[in-house]
């Protein structure tokens, strides 16, 4: 990956991303949180990022596959 985020790094992103919604419910409790965002199908940030990640390289080794049998 071009630019990796450490654990530490995805952790701090899911928790601004958890503040923002604790801030946006008012409420202190992150079992209300979860729910919500489970609710509306929203994935934290370290969540969509592996995903996407795991997309792009499974594409880009097909594309490299596609490329070797052409050459």
């Amino acid at each position: 990956m071009a630019c990796s985020l450490s654990k530490s790094d995805l952790s701090s992103i899911d928790f601004a991303f958890n503040s923002f919604f604790m801030e946006l419910f008012r409420t202190n409790n992150i079992e209300t949180v979860k729910v919500s965002q489970s609710f509306f199908g929203i994935s934290l940030p370290s969540v969509v990022l592996r995903s996407r990640t795991d997309k792009f390289e499974q594409t880009f080794g097909l594309c490299a596959d596609l490329v070797k049998a052409l050459v």
